[in-house]
């Protein structure tokens, strides 16, 4: 059976503004349709069926804008976390509040990316879900909006600390997309807000994080004019 997703979308798009004043910045459009739906897209081509969306900032305009998912043979739920708890509760929170829609092992994915030739591989998928890693992650090279990158990369696929990784060991920059353990998130309180970093650090202290490189087009629309460059492509 195919892992489930996460996608990623109860941010407010501060830097996104005034874009995101009206419009929740996954649901902005990219080449004629909003962005979370090239995600929507990949994962049903791939063959995941099942999909979570956690919304917290207009959150209402999710369902309105994309209903059940059958348009793309998915069934779409909704981890409403501002209805629920008044607000976004970050990564690692939101993560927590939908495990139980999500199971013991889950994709994950930012809703603000563009990956369009990513491949949710379920031969990847199933090893990680028989393994014993928490999380495992795609990288990819450095932007120029992070040019030291967020984590250190062995030549064995294990994630380590920048500043504890051995010299002249290659960093890059977490993609937002991986696959996940429940495990990540222990000790998370469902209704709290928190930060997946730390989570990811105390999987590195304990050896549990791998990854590998996604070296397809990869673009954090973080910014106005990294939308407006995507457009004009």
């Amino acid at each position: 059976m195919t892992l489930p997703a996460l996608i990623l979308a109860a941010g407010r798009g501060e830097r996104m503004r005034p874009l995101t004043d009206h419009t929740p910045k996954p649901l902005i459009k990219v080449r004629g349709k909003p962005l979370i739906e090239w995600h929507l897209e990949a994962l049903a081509r791939d063959g995941v069926r099942e999909v979570v969306i956690n919304t917290a900032w207009l959150e209402e305009q999710f369902p309105a804008a994309l209903g059940d998912g059958s348009r793309w043979g998915l069934q779409l739920r909704y981890s409403m976390e501002g209805r629920d708890h008044g607000g976004a509760l970050e990564t690692a929170g939101g993560m927590a509040k939908a495990l139980p829609l999500l199971g013991d092992v889950f994709w994950v994915l930012a809703g603000d990316v563009f990956a369009p030739d990513f491949t949710f591989n379920d031969q990847t998928a199933q090893r990680f879900a028989h393994g014993k890693d928490w999380a495992h992650l795609w990288m990819v090279g450095n932007p120029p909006h992070n040019p030291s990158g967020d984590f250190a990369l062995s030549p064995e696929g294990r994630v380590l600390r920048k500043d504890q990784a051995p010299p002249a060991t290659p960093c890059w920059t977490y993609s937002t997309i991986g696959l996940y353990r429940a495990a990540m998130v222990d000790g998370v309180m469902v209704g709290s807000r928190a930060a997946l970093r730390p989570c990811l650090e105390r999987a590195i202290d304990q050896g549990s994080l791998s990854a590998e490189i996604h070296d397809g087009q990869w673009v954090d629309v973080g910014t106005p004019a990294r939308l407006a460059e995507l457009n004009m492509a």
